[in-house]
């Protein structure tokens, strides 16, 4: 269904269908840490990436930066920083908790078809510095929006992402061989989840419990 702005412009009417079908979605993303074995074809990782560009950016400038990482070696590289880097996070947490969170991120490792690094540009050309000269940091911001758009695209299409955060920023910058002053935003692992849940796993282990709408919402 098509409508027309009072400028004669057509663009699609988003019903009350879609809408509910819209939080479904929401409802339905996950941070997945299971995998099944088959990989993602080339045309849907592309298809996603493409989607993903569709985020908006800080003066359209489109920083993010999406590194396939297929090399065995460099993934075996970011696991032993996620090992490294996981210790002394989880060095103050419950035992016994800590030890089945390390668990699931390591199963995401080994499992993923698909590994993703996310880097943001900090100081692109394109845009012409609009919109953040006195915020750069909304470079880095823009990158996490297509994160999001990406994510939501894959769960869409079948597919589970998981977010690896703890990870030295500089060792992955090397491992990856990619430009030094990038920003790391995130690895990713993408592939076909072993099993669907509404509830966030970490909520279904015991680990926190998600907070209420408007829990964040302050008034002024």
């Amino acid at each position: 269904m098509t409508s027309a702005d009072s400028n004669g412009t057509i663009g699609p009417v988003f019903d009350e269908g879609f809408r509910a079908r819209l939080v479904e979605l929401f409802r339905w993303r996950r941070d997945v840490r299971r995998f099944r074995p088959e990989p993602v074809p080339a045309d849907v990782l592309d298809g996603l990436l493409g989607l993903a560009s569709l985020a908006p950016s800080v003066g359209l400038s489109e920083p993010w930066r999406f590194v396939i990482v297929e090399d065995p070696g460099r993934r075996a590289a970011v696991r032993a920083n996620f090992e490294a880097s996981n210790a002394v996070a989880l060095a103050g947490q419950d035992a016994d908790r800590a030890g089945r969170y390390a668990r699931l991120k390591l199963a995401g490792l080994d499992e993923a078809p698909c590994h993703l690094a996310v880097f943001a540009e900090p100081d692109p050309q394109q845009g012409h510095r609009l919109g953040r000269a006195t915020m750069p940091e909304t470079t880095a911001y823009s990158a996490v929006m297509a994160v999001h758009t990406l994510w939501l695209a894959a769960r869409a299409a079948g597919l589970g992402v998981g977010w690896l955060s703890i990870l030295d920023a500089k060792e992955i910058t090397t491992a990856l061989d990619v430009p030094a002053h990038w920003t790391f935003v995130g690895y990713f692992c993408l592939g076909y989840p072993q099993s669907e849940d509404d509830t966030p796993e970490l909520e279904r282990l015991g680990w926190e419990v998600r907070r209420a709408p408007g829990g964040s919402m302050i008034r002024r």
